[in-house]
């Protein structure tokens, strides 16, 4: 890849980065808030709220893929604007959806397809693209920690709004805010790609591609990733019905989820200060392991507002320390030319575990009127999500000059 005569500042690039994930990530955190108050408006079932999110994970990450192919091809700052209209337009269509059809178009594909241009691949593109080797996995752990403060910020703001004004009210008071990201997206107009042109490239898309998926720690990298978005989105959308399941209060769910967004400012950074001096797969294999730990010992411990504290203290340190790490294993190994595009398959990964976590908790719900066979499939994951980190070779590949030819 040719690098651009003049680059962004790492100053500007994580200021306008970090708010548009504070944003984008913030909102998403706090739809586990929405389930009971639209299930119980509408008469709808737990499932039918958990489908639609689950739709929205997988959304995002199949249309991660493409929205990173466009932020490589022409900058992210044109994907970003994209994502925000949709993002607005997906919280006021979620607020006036009557049927679950309409309820999973616009809470489901709507917003999913805004989060796929509005968070990590297309910002992590950037973050490659105009910091240095060095640096680059401390600044991806500084905009992972950005999402986690919009958690820590938005969630408390979320559960204000409804009990406020509403739950519909809420959504149309964020679907203004998500607005906040255009602005945000011209201090992220790249000189590279100035009028659109892209920056010339060593392989075409098709040979990036098959490099990766060629490359066994490629796969064992979204094998990872997979089990991080079972357990993170299972959590995230189920625990305060969970809770209240259990006789505690919405509020003790509010600050559950805000410890969580609080905690992973700390986790997420301090992850990636690490990735820079220590071996990435140790890190990320610890990660999992520790987060089937942390669930075990929640569920054999007595429930009490203490207790899920520190649970989800101890997740938050935890909970997006993965990303910045991953990410900046995947650039190691690869380079930066198509960084935003291999993260979106990466992501994919994620999302496809995402959809299945938030979908079985639903499912299973409803039919055994429990959750605790998706806590028991969380640990078994994450025991084997350790295991597959470890192999993984964070070298950066070897090409041929035959092999980067266009």
């Amino acid at each position: 890849m040719s690098i651009p005569t003049k680059s962004l500042s790492m100053t500007q690039v994580l200021l306008c980065g970090a708010a548009i994930v504070t944003l984008s990530m913030g909102i998403r955190h706090g739809f586990g808030l929405w389930l009971l108050p639209v299930t119980q408006s509408q008469g709808w079932s737990r499932e039918t709220f958990a489908f639609a999110i689950a739709i929205q994970n997988l959304a995002w990450g199949v249309f991660g893929i493409f929205a990173g192919m466009a932020a490589d091809r022409f900058g992210a700052f044109r994907v970003i604007v994209g994502g925000a209209v949709l993002y607005a337009l997906g919280l006021l269509g979620m607020a006036s959806a009557t049927t679950p059809l309409l309820f999973s178009a616009t809470a489901g594909v709507l917003i999913g397809m805004a989060q796929a241009g509005t968070t990590y691949a297309v910002i992590y593109g950037v973050i490659g693209r105009n910091v240095s080797a060095d640096k680059r996995s401390g600044a991806m752990g500084i905009a992972a920690a950005a999402g986690s403060f919009g958690q820590f910020l938005m969630v408390p703001t979320e559960g204000f709004l409804i009990s406020s004004f509403g739950w519909k009210e809420a959504l149309m008071i964020l679907g203004l805010a998500s607005l906040m990201m255009v602005p945000l997206a011209w201090g992220l107009r790249e000189p590279g790609f100035a009028g659109g042109s892209a920056i010339r490239r060593e392989q075409t898309i098709l040979q990036a591609l098959t490099e990766a998926f060629k490359y066994p720690s490629f796969q064992l990298l979204m094998a990872g990733y997979f089990v991080c978005g079972f357990q993170v989105v299972f959590i995230g959308v189920h625990m305060p019905s969970y809770l209240k399941d259990k006789g505690l209060s919405p509020q003790v769910a509010s600050y559950a989820l805000a410890l969580i967004g609080l905690f992973n400012v700390f986790g997420t950074y301090a992850a990636g200060v690490l990735g820079q001096r220590l071996s990435k797969k140790n890190i990320l294999a610890f990660i999992y392991l520790a987060r089937s730990c942390a669930i075990t010992l929640f569920l054999l411990t007595p429930l009490s507002p203490l207790s899920v504290y520190v649970f989800s203290a101890v997740m938050g340190l935890l909970w997006l320390s993965t990303v910045p790490v991953t990410n900046a294993a995947v650039a190691q190994i690869f380079g930066v030319a198509h960084l935003s595009m291999l993260s979106g398959f990466v992501f994919f990964s994620h999302q496809i575990g995402s959809f299945l976590g938030v979908w079985l908790g639903g499912y299973l719900y409803d039919r055994t009127g429990s959750y605790d066979v998706v806590w028991y499939i969380a640990i078994g994951l994450g025991v084997l999500a350790a295991l597959v980190n470890l192999p993984v070779k964070e070298a950066s590949i070897i090409r041929s000059t035959a092999a980067q030819a266009v």
